[in-house]
């Protein structure tokens, strides 16, 4: 029972969900303020409830979508494991406590939430994704949103040059992710009939994109003290893992995408963590780093 509930809510997305918001709340957090563990519980749990019920609600409305892919297909949903109505509910009651417990944290924060949530599971759902090749960029938007919720949730000031950087970071880094899946699944989305870059436009093509967004993804991820303070540990960090993802993209596009993609794939995620919380970490170093 434990795996259907972890599969449903997509548990391994909520962590990264949640270590994104994280970086937010961590990087907007003014430190002459009080730290209060209380509003980092109600940020947290608003955020999981939120992003699990967003996550279970997609399942219902893409479970016929689901049972057509063997990538797909053991889905809770799609397998029957559980029924649609009762995912709903489940979905309803967590998307409820997570808005509920967003706004105690912040307002900023709630709205959103609420926003992420109708862009996700409406608009790109209902309607990008079924008919547009590019769905993957507008789509980026909410998932590039927890990281800003995050920082909502502590300092409404969202349009800050920080909050910009993790911001789009996130939103970059998406494109190289879904469509280097996408690839690799193409004969699932084509039995889907999902419009992605490499079913519709071809291999070539989905190639020249994923060059085209990592490398602004990196731009930004160097442009950083543009946006951020940045020390010694940028030089340190941001650099050799950016010189990692190029080398891994070089490779996966000169291989035509036959090879080194699940390398390519996991040095893009594993930067992109590095890459919004090496902000944290200069803003909070001083905390161990003795002033003596």
């Amino acid at each position: 029972m434990l795996k259907i509930f972890a599969d449903l809510t997509k548990f391994g997305i909520v962590i990264f969900t949640i270590l994104s918001g994280l970086a937010g709340y961590a990087t907007g957090f003014q430190i002459e303020h009080p730290f209060d563990w209380h509003h980092l519980f109600e940020f947290l749990t608003g955020l999981y409830f939120l992003s699990s019920g967003s996550l279970a609600l997609n399942q219902v409305q893409e479970w016929k979508l689901d049972k057509k892919m063997p990538r797909t297909e053991n889905r809770p949903v799609a397998s029957g494991k559980i029924k649609p109505a009762a995912a709903g509910i489940l979905a309803f009651f967590f998307l409820l406590v997570g808005t509920y417990q967003l706004f105690n944290a912040s307002p900023t924060a709630g709205w959103l939430g609420i926003f992420t949530v109708i862009f996700y599971n409406f608009v790109y759902t209902i309607y990008l994704k079924p008919n547009w090749i590019y769905a993957a960029v507008p789509g980026a938007v909410p998932g590039a949103l927890p990281v800003t919720i995050g920082y909502a949730a502590i300092n409404p000031n969202i349009l800050n040059s920080d909050s910009v950087y993790l911001f789009l970071i996130m939103f970059l880094w998406q494109m190289p992710h879904f469509w280097t899946l996408a690839i690799k699944f193409k004969e699932d989305y084509a039995k889907g009939g999902i419009p992605t870059l490499p079913v519709a436009l071809g291999l070539e093509r989905t190639l020249f994109q994923i060059a085209l967004y990592t490398v602004a993804y990196i731009g930004v991820a160097l442009a950083a003290p543009l946006f951020v303070h940045a020390s010694w540990i940028y030089i340190l960090v941001v650099l050799p893992f950016a010189f990692k993802v190029m080398q891994e993209l070089i490779r996966f596009y000169r291989s035509k995408g036959e090879k080194r993609w699940f390398a390519f794939f996991m040095w893009t995620n594993l930067s992109m963590l590095i890459f919004i919380f090496v902000p944290v970490i200069d803003k909070w170093n001083f905390l161990f780093i003795s002033s003596n």
